[in-house]
């Protein structure tokens, strides 16, 4: 599928719209975003006022069907995220869908199949792949800066939000049955892709996932071991109870170690017996905008390029199933 130009459709126009998406398809070279939707109209022709977007729905459908729209950015929580992804793969739609890519490793694999037998293409928002931090990183490893990698370790805690203690209208992200599971869902789901994308697909897993605070009906601490397809062991915790915050991943080798942040602006440090050197990177504007213009290459020149795919998405998707199903159950 080769376009001239991308004329987005955007479902959804909540918070990470304004700033982390939204623009992107705007400024992206041969992109446009021409339409978006809300379920409550008046917001939706708000956000197209002040982003200087044609067209505005209140149904998604309308924008799905819409001949001036060539694909779909779906931008809703999960729970809606496969009923979407089918429609416009129905529809002849290539699809870009936030993450968590859907509710369960079930969805995605109904998402998948769907789009692949539309003959769409299906590209997930785990957007860090295509930043030049994150590509940094994956090329130390390549290129054995730190020799033969051994095993890697992920502990991300923090405070407890005010508006999510007890909170009467919790938001989304720590509903289950709109987000897949709580805060680990939202969250660790960035790191593991990024673990995924520079150390290769994870075989094994092992976890466990609590509520410890009581603070919402979702998992609030979550710990597990996996092992890589390479043979590589990890380690990970993750709590959101705590009493500061903490976002710190370190990758272990035989010659050297790489020591990053997936949120925070510390630089990347790598460690070998030369000493310790590091690498310094501004945060971007629009966080979505380096994968988002891949894809719109991959849509208009054929450009197979795009390191986040639904294959991709949904092995993320997987491991998190795995690590909290004893909760779940």
């Amino acid at each position: 599928m080769e376009l001239a130009k991308v004329r987005w459709g955007m479902i959804g126009c909540g918070d990470v719209t304004e700033v982390k998406s939204g623009p992107a398809f705007q400024k992206a070279a041969n992109s446009e975003l021409v339409a978006v939707m809300r379920r409550t109209g008046k917001l939706a022709e708000d956000y197209a006022k002040r982003h200087l977007v044609r067209k505005w729905y209140d149904g998604a459908d309308a924008l799905i069907n819409d001949p001036e729209v060539d694909a779909i950015y779906i931008a809703t929580p999960p729970s809606s995220h496969k009923e979407y992804t089918i429609k416009a793969a129905k529809a002849g739609k290539p699809v870009y869908v936030e993450k968590p890519m859907a509710l369960d490793f079930a969805e995605c694999n109904e998402m998948i199949a769907t789009c692949k037998a539309a003959g769409v293409p299906l590209y997930v928002a785990y957007y860090r792949r295509a930043q030049p931090k994150f590509i940094k990183i994956k090329e130390l490893l390549e290129s054995k800066e730190i020799g033969e990698v051994r095993f890697v370790s992920t502990t991300h805690y923090q405070k407890a939000a005010e508006d999510l203690r007890n909170s009467q209208s919790p938001p989304w992200r720590i509903q289950p049955e709109l987000s897949g599971g709580g805060l680990f869902f939202d969250l660790g789901c960035h790191t593991l892709d990024i673990l995924d994308f520079i150390l290769g697909p994870i075989k094994d897993v092992q976890g466990f996932a609590s509520n410890q605070a009581g603070y919402y009906r979702a998992e609030d601490i979550v710990t597990g071991t996996y092992q890589f397809e390479s043979g590589v062991h990890g380690v990970g915790s993750w709590c959101f109870s705590a009493y500061e915050d903490v976002d710190i991943n370190e990758i272990i080798g035989s010659t050297g170690k790489i020591i990053f942040s997936t949120f925070g602006q510390s630089p990347v440090l790598l460690t070998t017996e030369r000493g310790t050197e590091k690498w310094d990177f501004p945060a971007l504007q629009h966080v979505h905008q380096p994968l988002v213009e891949r894809i719109v290459a991959d849509l208009t020149m054929g450009f197979s390029q795009v390191p986040s795919t639904g294959v991709t998405g949904a092995r993320t998707t997987w491991v998190m199933d795995q690590l909290v199903k004893s909760f779940r159950s």
